[in-house]
């Protein structure tokens, strides 16, 4: 591996000094792939407008293409962040306006490309911010192979439609959760609910390795939505978690959940080591794992 920096010419992005990782990465075949630290971009999903394609200048490598807004991420930059970053600076894509939903890597050893997909929950019209975009368009997944694409994105494409269809959720039997760790919980319900609900905030932000739920590709963020009941109704709401307070019984709001999760198109899987719980979601058409598998998770 070889690592040259762009000739002139090859890079006329107006942003002040250059960061490290804006260099080729040439492999022992000859072929170049730019990031010294790797790549990546944003796959924005609208569902009412489709996916959000890059027509890339004449100049830029495989120039007069479409892919996705992208580029070099910057040395020490997650992923992630690099992918958000370039997707603003490009194509104008606001914060908060995405929620994750899956990463994939594409790792080459001495190169990789890190394509976060994501969904739009706040719409927004993309905006040309640098050199390198000829236009930014919403393209109807069916017609995206209709495009002249670039190669990487060529190849990867039908493989990332397919996760499109995949919107994973995950509801916690938080009683059942709680009372499977033997710390006192019974003393102040509320409280032991609250430190449940942190730790379930923090894998949101972190995202559930694949294997975890059967799936492919490499980290997913599914949605979570935390069931509380009896005192734990008084604790107190997380960023990125929907938290129900069931009215009644505890199993039957989690299981109506599933079910209206189910019905949506959720893959849904359910927490919980209730026996009879897990039988009713199971019919629902939910998957289960047990509490020692969300802890496992916290652990990690």
């Amino acid at each position: 591996m070889t690592i040259v920096p762009p000739e002139n010419g090859e890079s006329r992005r107006p942003r002040g000094p250059r960061d490290p990782g804006d260099a080729w990465v040439v492999a022992e075949s000859g072929d170049r792939y730019w990031g010294r630290f790797g790549a990546a971009g944003l796959l924005a999903v609208d569902p009412d407008h489709g996916v959000l394609l890059q027509h890339r200048v004449s100049w830029s490598h495989f120039g007069g293409t479409w892919g996705l807004p992208g580029g070099a991420r910057h040395a020490g930059e997650s992923a992630r962040a690099g992918a958000l970053r370039e997707a603003q600076e490009e194509a104008g894509v606001p914060d908060g306006s995405i929620r994750l939903r899956v990463v994939s890597v594409l790792d080459l050893q001495i190169w990789s490309y890190t394509t976060v997909v994501g969904d739009v929950i706040e719409p927004f019209e993309p905006t040309i911010s640098d050199p390198e975009s000829v236009a930014l368009e919403w393209v109807p997944v069916e017609a995206v192979s209709d495009r002249p694409l670039h190669p990487g994105f060529a190849a990867a494409w039908e493989r990332l439609r397919g996760l499109l269809a995949v919107r994973p959720a995950i509801v916690v039997d938080a009683a059942n959760v709680v009372g499977s760790v033997p710390d006192g919980w019974w003393k102040d319900r509320a409280g032991a609910a609250d430190r449940l609900l942190a730790r379930v905030s923090r894998v949101v932000d972190a995202g559930v390795p694949a294997a975890a739920l059967d799936l492919t590709e490499d980290t997913w963020f599914p949605s979570w939505t935390v069931v509380l009941e009896g005192q734990a109704r008084a604790a107190e709401d997380v960023d990125g978690v929907a938290v129900v307070r069931a009215r009644g019984a505890g199993d039957d709001t989690i299981a109506a959940d599933a079910a209206r999760l189910v019905a949506d198109g959720r893959a849904v899987t359910v927490v919980t080591s209730d026996r009879g719980l897990a039988q009713r979601v199971q019919n629902a058409g939910a998957a289960v794992r047990g509490a020692g598998w969300l802890l496992t998770l916290f652990d990690a």
